[in-house]
């Protein structure tokens, strides 16, 4: 396996240097049944935690699976002792879920069926211009079948990571140039306040929208610096920051940092009375 991470950009790029036209764009009809993931850069492909972090730190691609599977297997034997609940032992998807959960790599990307909750992650720390991804679900996992190999066709419902056994068939073996989408059966807080969802790829030197059809992905390239500041505040009014995404403590604490540029009487970076105000 090549362990060299690569990306390609054969899908649709739509750039918007207002929030309204990006608004009204991903409202609309036809990104109605899409999911959605911000990302602070543009520049950035569609790799999952586990994959950038084999590479950086030069892991061997054929230690790849074994190493996979042996933070996933650490985790079941001990994350036992601070869980008020066990999932299944064979349900690897609600596993590794939980392991994103937590802050360790895994091969699952987090997205949303929010595009607002996805340009909120894609904006809220930019310092470039950023980006939402978009990939459609039926041109995933709804394909009547795909060959994954010369002698094998499957459906989407053969290898969803929610059925057991397809997780280490189709996924932790890393021969297959497939992505799936879903969530597990019993879903966390987090996965609920964002409506979230994940997208599990079958090989990790691949970033995901080379694994999807062209057409069932698009990147929306976000203007930071001309869209940000209107981007953030009508996110603000809508509800959606930290304190209502990461449910808790920690999400509260985060949301502070938009506080400093926001205020009910004047405009923190201008200086400017909001009208009414003296």
């Amino acid at each position: 396996m090549n362990s060299k991470l690569s990306g390609s950009e054969q899908f649709s790029v739509e750039r918007f240097t207002d929030w309204k036209s990006f608004r009204d764009a991903v409202s609309g009809p036809k990104y109605k049944s899409w999911a959605f993931r911000g990302q602070s850069n543009e520049n950035w492909p569609l790799f999952s935690s586990l994959s950038r972090y084999l590479h950086i730190h030069n892991v061997h691609p054929d230690a790849w699976s074994r190493q996979e599977e042996r933070i996933l297997r650490i985790f079941k034997r001990k994350a036992h002792l601070l869980l008020p609940r066990i999932p299944s032992a064979n349900d690897n998807f609600e596993w590794l879920a939980m392991m994103q959960h937590h802050g360790a790599p895994t091969r699952l990307l987090d997205f949303s069926w929010s595009p607002f909750v996805a340009a909120f992650f894609a904006l809220e720390q930019a310092t470039t211009d950023a980006a939402v991804w978009a990939v459609f679900p039926p041109g995933l996992n709804n394909r009547p079948s795909r060959t994954i190999n010369p002698d094998q066709d499957v459906t989407g419902d053969d290898i969803g990571p929610w059925v057991e056994g397809a997780f280490e068939k189709y996924f932790l073996v890393n021969n297959y140039d497939l992505a799936v989408i879903g969530e597990p059966h019993n879903m966390n807080q987090r996965l609920l306040a964002q409506s979230g969802t994940f997208v599990m790829p079958g090989v990790l030197n691949k970033p995901i929208e080379r694994l999807i059809p062209a057409d069932n992905v698009v990147k929306f390239v976000l203007a930071t610096d001309l869209l940000r500041k209107n981007a953030m505040a009508e996110l603000y009014a809508m509800n959606i920051s930290n304190a209502t995404l990461f449910p808790g403590l920690d999400g509260l604490a985060r949301s502070l940092a938009y506080e400093l540029e926001h205020h009910w009487a004047f405009d923190p970076t201008t200086m400017e009375k909001q009208s009414g105000y003296q």
